[in-house]
């Protein structure tokens, strides 16, 4: 648990860090949450390596996405997603009911319209993790109340 408020405090530093310079007019909103997903997508990227180095190899898609949900996910955020779906045609569903990046904020929905940005790095972990297991996907993520959080996962067939 000692790792786990040095990343709490690292991710809200870095999303101050981007709005801070979106509010001085250097970069859009827009640009920010990317440079953000983009930052997760290359932590993502490296963390599923080490995760992986000495695991046998994936049957599936449903396989890796386990994996993501049960492993990956107690790597990073020292749970479980709690409830995985998938239509079974390619998109999956992941719902965190206490998402660790928003529990610091207040649960009422006035600061929802912030919450883009505190769950765009984690789509580009989901998003970079998947690609380095040879999945190509778009990541999305949605919240109705705070703390829980939705992550939607859509394979893209290649």
């Amino acid at each position: 648990m000692a790792d786990e408020a040095p990343f709490q405090f690292l991710h809200n530093e870095v999303i101050q860090y981007i709005s801070k310079s979106a509010e001085k007019g250097e970069t859009e909103n827009g640009r920010n949450i990317t440079k953000l997903e983009n930052m997760g997508f290359r932590v993502g990227q490296g963390l599923i390596e080490r995760l992986t180095k000495d695991t046998s190899r994936f049957k599936d898609e449903l396989d890796i996405m386990k994996f993501i949900c049960k492993d990956f996910w107690t790597c990073v955020f020292k749970k479980q997603i709690d409830n995985l779906r998938t239509n079974h045609q390619g998109i999956y569903v992941l719902q965190d009911n206490k998402f660790r990046l928003l529990s610091q904020l207040s649960a009422g929905k006035q600061h929802l319209e912030h919450a883009p940005k505190y769950l765009s790095f984690t789509c580009g972990l989901v998003r970079g993790a998947l690609s380095n297991l040879g999945v190509k996907s778009i990541v999305t993520a949605e919240v109705s109340v705070m703390p829980a959080c939705k992550f939607q996962v859509m394979i893209q067939k290649m």
